[in-house]
Order: C-alpha cells, then sequence, then structure tokens
C-alpha cells in the first residue's frame, strides 16, 4: 500500500464556506482607511482642481470613491464610512450599540487623518497663503456661507433627506440585509450573503450613484457632505464660523437616518419573520421525505430479504433434490450390481 505524497506547505487550502466573521479591529481599521479615502477624494479633488478644466466632477469623483471603498473594505466591516449610515443599521437593528459607537469613532478618526493630510498638502503650495481659507471653499454651511444663501430651515430639511435617502438605498440594496454590519450578523444569512457575488456588487454601485446625485444637489446649496466625518473633517481647519454651524451637519443626517433605520426595522421583523417560517417548512419538508425515502427504503429491504431467503430455500430445496436423485441413483446402481452377483453366485452353485 503506498502512502500518499504529503503536500507541500506552498500549497492553498480550500477555505471552508463557514468562515468566522473578522474581529472588531480589523472591522474598525477597515471603517477608518475607507473614510479617510472618502474624504481625501470629496475634500481635495474641489480643492486642487479647477471647476472649468476639471475631466470629472467633484460629485462624481466623491460617488466613485464610496463606491471603490465599499468594494475594497466592505467584506470586512460593511462599508459604512459614515455616521449616519451606522446610525441608521443602528435603529434598524443590524449592528450592536457597542459596535456602532466603534464604527463612528473610527469614521471620525478616519475623516481627521484625510484631511489632516489635506490640510498638509496645502501648507506646501507656495500660492495658498491661508490653508484655513481654502478649506471654507469645500466646507458646509448655511446663510451667507452657502453658494445660494441657503437659510437654516433648507440646509435642516435637505440634509435629513438626503442623509434618509442614502441610508434606505443601503439598507435596501440587494445583500445589504446580511454581512458583517458590526456584529456579524446570522450566520445563515451571512452564508447566503457569500454565495450571492452579484447582489454584493451591486450595492456599492447603488450607493455610490446615489452620493453623486445627492452631493451635486449639495454643492449648489452649500457643500452639503450628507455625512457627519466629512463634516467634521472640513470644519476642523476651516475658519471659526464652521465650528459654530456644525451641529446642522452632526444633527440633521443622523436624525434623517434614524427615520430610515425605523422604517427598516418596521419592515423587517415581519420579512425576516416570514423568512424564518419559510426555512422551518422546508426542513420539516426535508424531514418528511427522508422519512418517507427511509420507509420505502425499509420495505425494499425486507422484500429483498424475504425474496433472497425465498431463494436460498429454493435453493436448499434444489440441492437436497439433486441430492436425493443422486442417492437414488446410487442405490439405483447399487441394486443392479447386487443382481449380476446373485446370478454369478446361482451358475457357480450349479457348477459346484
Amino acid at each position: 500500500m503506498s502512502t500518499p505524497a504529503p503536500l507541500p506547505h506552498d500549497v492553498l487550502l480550500p477555505r471552508s464556506p463557514e468562515t468566522a466573521p473578522p474581529g472588531l479591529l480589523p472591522r474598525l481599521g477597515a471603517e477608518a482607511f475607507g473614510t479617510l479615502f472618502i474624504v481625501v477624494a470629496g475634500l481635495g479633488v474641489p480643492l486642487f482642481t479647477i471647476p472649468d478644466s476639471s475631466p470629472v466632477p467633484a460629485a462624481l469623483a466623491a460617488g466613485l470613491a464610496v463606491t471603490a471603498a465599499m468594494l475594497a473594505f466592505g467584506h470586512v466591516s460593511g462599508g459604512h464610512f459614515n455616521p449616519a449610515i451606522t446610525a441608521g443599521h443602528l435603529v434598524a437593528g443590524r449592528i450592536r450599540a457597542g459596535a456602532a459607537a466603534a464604527y463612528v469613532g473610527a469614521q471620525l478618526v478616519g475623516g481627521l487623518a484625510g484631511a489632516t493630510a489635506l490640510f498638509g498638502i496645502l501648507r506646501t503650495l507656495p500660492g495658498i497663503s491661508d490653508s484655513g481659507t481654502a478649506f471654507d471653499t469645500v466646507t458646509a454651511g448655511f446663510g451667507e456661507h452657502s453658494i445660494i444663501q441657503a437659510p437654516l430651515a433648507a440646509v435642516l430639511l435637505l440634509e435629513m433627506l438626503g442623509a434618509a435617502i442614502v441610508v434606505a438605498v443601503f439598507l435596501g440594496a440587494p445583500g445589504r440585509e446580511t454581512g458583517f454590519g458590526g456584529d456579524g450578523g446570522p450566520a445563515g444569512q451571512s452564508g447566503r450573503d457569500s454565495r450571492d457575488r452579484g447582489s454584493r456588487s451591486a450595492a456599492p454601485v447603488a450607493v455610490g450613484l446615489t452620493f453623486a446625485v445627492l452631493l451635486q444637489l449639495g454643492q449648489s446649496v452649500g457643500n452639503l457632505p450628507f455625512n457627519p466625518a466629512r463634516a467634521v473633517a472640513s470644519a476642523v481647519f476651516s475658519s471659526g464660523w464652521a465650528v459654530g454651524q456644525l451641529w446642522v451637519f452632526l444633527a440633521a443626517p443622523l436624525l434623517g437616518a434614524a427615520i430610515a433605520g425605523l422604517v427598516f426595522r418596521s419592515f423587517g421583523a415581519p420579512a425576516h419573520a416570514g423568512a424564518a417560517a419559510q426555512a422551518a417548512g422546508e426542513s420539516g419538508e426535508a424531514g418528511e421525505t427522508g422519512g418517507t425515502g427511509g420507509t420505502a427504503e425499509s420495505a425494499e429491504t425486507v422484500e429483498t430479504n424475504e425474496t433472497g431467503q425465498g431463494a436460498e430455500t429454493a435453493a436448499d430445496a434444489g440441492v437436497a433434490g439433486q441430492g436425493g436423485r443422486a442417492g437414488s441413483g446410487t442405490h439405483g446402481s447399487g441394486r443392479g450390481e447386487a443382481q449380476p452377483s446373485e446370478a454369478q453366485e446361482f451358475f457357480d452353485g450349479k457348477r459346484g
């Protein structure tokens, strides 16, 4: 018997389909780096490009950055990169409170890191004497700091509406009802999500396009970001007025996200219950089918055993018959041999 050769150490063995979700630290790192990327793209493109000669609009560039970040890191953390989206997940019951707080902290750190990098680059440019004034051109504001002099009520309502739309698209996109999302989600849902590759790719595209459209609208009103992390990152390096108006761009998107999360929570529970009932029904049908199959197999086994026993009985009878016939033939041949012996003795007696 030959012994199989051992596999070399550099051979990649197939992974189990039920892979464990990443830990909290890898998810926080993905959220921080993804938010950094979004802030650098969302603020850097309008900061360092001339609007008349820019090949890609700033809103489209920011939307593409969201799509790229979700495609790159969404499988690790869920791809929030926005405290409003995390708040929507919390209200909808798709992430725990502790994980949500950690997500928001990581997003703020990533956004500040991206804005710090941009601020440092601005300080090295000889043509820009005041980096804070340059940041004022990309910082959200209302009233006199809005391009169209939009009042507080208009900016508040638009931020709420835009954040609610983004969160609704994020929660309702195919494949976003599962995944890690901060706490890993149910194991069965995670398995179904890993098998649905097309749905997972469609969600980042939908969310990115939604951001691009809303940012195009928000730029014409007052550089509305629909992202508290981006609002904080730009306000910290801008003039003093930006910090004074920052509360609007923190409260409004979180409120809109909470509304969207409540809507999805109210509709999500019956859906999950129906799915669980359907899964239980399918399991019951499978059990009944297995039981029926087992009964049929048992019946076939009994019939087979009975048939085998009958065949064995017939074979035994045939062997016995053959033995009987052989015995009869032997006795017959014995009588045939006995008759010549008696005649020989008779004639021998007469001769004697």
